[in-house]
């Protein structure tokens, strides 16, 4: 059977992938990953398990490690910085629990040509090989994302998917400090406000392990609702705080020195 091709591409582009405790999936991921991406980075946010021990085997990868676990989004946070140093013109971020599949990479990577931000979707339209999502999440994920389409005029339809691309121009107008699981709703947010073009590309929906927790009051639904609605409301604040700013220090503006 022949072998799918890496994505042909003019970008110089890179894959990121966030890991904690994932001792059980790390080995698989990253021998598919390596297929389709020449670049790999990993972020090591502070796994206790057999995680470091694993990385260590694996040859030719871009490696960062937190000494400890500070949150998904400080993972990604850590990602996004360093694709922009680097000089990456597009990174591409997925997660390391098998829900996202690597096969779809060069997807991402053609939908990126006219786009800031291309995100899977698990429900745009249907797979063969989707399997039923947790009821809890399914629900919170269709109220924030109808939320965030009527409130920012965005045409979303999976708000939390983290298989993404991103243009480094998009990234470096980014301000991302949400440290946890509410840091893709900051995103949509600052998105939203700068006027980034984004794109939805379909992916499967996979839950390999539909029973697998987030831990601490993330496990408890209506607390995990409350948190992602005040990230929101957070992250629009922050936002309108930088253009109150920007407006007072422009020339002419309300506040500033003449």
């Amino acid at each position: 059977m022949q072998q799918p091709t890496p994505a042909a591409t003019d970008y110089r582009w890179l894959t990121a992938i966030p890991v904690y405790n994932e001792e059980r999936h790390l080995v698989r991921v990253l021998h598919e990953v390596r297929r389709y991406s020449p670049e790999i980075l990993v972020v090591n946010d502070g796994s206790t398990d057999g995680t470091a021990e694993l990385l260590a085997q694996e040859p030719g990868l871009r490696l960062i490690t937190h000494p400890r676990n500070r949150g998904y989004g400080a993972a990604l946070i850590s990602a996004f910085a360093y694709a922009v140093a680097e000089n990456f013109d597009v990174l591409v971020t997925m997660d390391c629990d098998g829900q996202h599949e690597p096969a779809r990479i060069p997807v991402l990577l053609e939908a990126i040509h006219d786009a800031d931000i291309v995100s899977g979707s698990r429900y745009l339209r249907a797979f063969r090989q989707d399997s039923a999502p947790p009821q809890d999440r399914y629900q919170i994920n269709r109220r924030i994302t109808q939320e965030l389409n009527e409130r920012y005029g965005l045409h979303l339809t999976d708000a939390f998917c983290g298989f993404k691309a991103y243009r480094r121009e998009a990234l470096s107008r980014l301000r991302i400090t949400e440290e946890g699981w509410g840091m893709p709703l900051q995103l949509w947010v600052q998105a939203a406000y700068w006027g980034l073009r984004i794109k939805e590309v379909a992916v499967p929906r996979i839950y390999l392990d539909p029973n697998r927790a987030f831990g601490g009051v993330m496990d408890d639904a209506p607390q995990r609702l409350a948190y992602y609605r005040r990230v929101i409301a957070d992250s629009d604040a922050e936002v309108r705080g930088w253009l109150r700013s920007r407006q007072a220090a422009a020339p002419g503006g309300k506040g500033c020195r003449r």
